[in-house]
C-alpha cells in the first residue's frame, strides 16, 4: 500500500480508540478518521478538545455522554442519513467499553447506517497482556457501589474460573479491595494505574495479603483477578486434549519448559505434570 495514501472515509459512525495516556499511541487511520469527520463526539469537550489540539485537529466537538446520549442519538442519526461522517471518541481508549455509545450503536444497526471500528489503545488489553495472567478473561467493567448488588455480583463471579478485568475509581479502590478479600482469596491481582504515562505503576500481589493503597490516588485503576490459584494438595487429572499438547511440545522442548508452560497455563501443579512427562519418556 502506497503509504502516502490515505483510507477513503465514507459517511458513517467510527468508533475511534484514542490514547489511554501516552500521545504517540494513537493510530495513524485514527487520525485521518478525526481530520475528515464533520462531527467528533466526546464525552468531556475540553478533555478532548487536548487531545485534538495536540494534534492539530480543528473539526467540531460536540459533547455526549450518557446524561444526554437518549437526547442527541436522534440528531446524530440524521446527520449521518445526510451522508456526515460522525466519529466518537471516549475520554481514553476505545468507545463503548464502560463508556457511552452503545445506544447510537444500535440504532445505526436497526436502520443500516454504517458503523466502523478504528481499533487502538485499551486499558483492558493492556492491563492484560502484562498481568502473566491466563489469557481466558471476563471483562466485567465497573462494579456497582450498592452493597447487596455488590455481594452478590462478587459471588457469582467468585466461581468463574477466568482472569476477571474490572475499572474501579482509584478513591475506592480500598473499598473494593477489601470485598475482594471476601470472595477471591485464592486469587493473584494486579493493579495498573497511570498506564502508558510518566508514573506507570503496576502493583502485583495475592488478593489475601495486599496491604491497602494511598488515599490520594485520582482517576482510575485497572484490576486484573488471576483465575483460581491451585491449592497445594488437591490432585488434578491430566484431560486428553492436555496430554496431547504435552506430547507434541516434548519433541520440541525440554522437560523443564513444557512443565513450566503447562503448569501454568493450565492451572495444574508441576509435580502432576512432570510425572506425566516421565511416564512419557519411559515409554520410548
Amino acid at each position: 500500500m502506497d503509504k502516502n495514501k490515505q483510507q477513503t472515509v465514507n459517511p458513517g459512525l467510527y468508533l475511534v480508540s484514542t490514547p489511554i495516556g501516552n500521545m504517540e499511541d494513537i493510530t495513524l487511520r485514527a487520525l485521518n478518521v478525526l481530520k475528515k469527520s464533520d462531527i467528533i463526539l466526546c464525552e468531556d469537550t475540553r478533555r478532548s478538545g487536548k487531545l485534538l489540539s495536540y494534534f492539530k485537529i480543528k473539526n467540531e466537538l460536540q459533547s455526549y455522554h450518557k446524561f444526554n446520549e437518549k437526547k442527541e442519538s436522534n440528531k446524530i442519526i440524521n446527520a449521518i442519513k445526510n451522508k456526515k461522517i460522525v466519529s466518537l471518541i471516549s475520554d481514553a481508549g476505545t468507545p463503548t467499553i464502560s463508556d457511552p455509545g452503545m445506544m447510537l450503536v444500535n440504532k445505526c444497526i436497526v436502520q443500516s447506517l454504517n458503523v466502523y471500528p478504528i481499533p487502538g489503545p485499551s486499558a483492558v488489553t493492556t492491563a492484560v497482556s502484562i498481568s502473566g495472567f491466563k489469557d481466558q478473561y471476563l471483562f466485567y467493567g465497573f462494579l456497582t457501589k450498592k452493597e447487596k448488588e455488590l455481594e452478590n455480583t462478587l459471588k457469582n463471579l467468585c466461581n468463574l474460573n477466568y482472569s476477571i478485568v474490572f475499572f474501579i475509581p482509584a478513591p475506592k479502590i480500598n473499598f473494593y479491595i477489601s470485598k475482594f478479600k471476601n470472595y477471591f482469596s485464592d486469587r493473584k491481582i494486579v493493579i495498573a494505574r497511570e498506564m502508558t504515562k510518566i508514573y506507570e505503576e503496576f502493583i502485583r500481589d495475592n488478593v489475601k495479603s495486599i496491604k491497602s493503597l494511598s488515599d490520594s490516588l485520582k482517576g482510575e485503576v485497572t484490576v486484573v483477578l488471576s483465575a483460581k490459584m491451585m491449592e497445594k494438595n488437591i490432585k488434578q487429572e491430566i484431560n486428553e486434549s492436555i496430554k496431547i499438547e504435552i506430547k507434541k511440545m516434548i519433541k520440541k522442548y525440554s522437560h523443564k519448559d513444557v512443565v513450566e508452560f503447562i503448569a501454568k497455563k493450565e492451572s495444574l501443579s508441576k509435580k502432576l505434570v512432570y510425572d506425566y512427562c516421565l511416564k512419557l519418556k519411559s515409554k520410548k
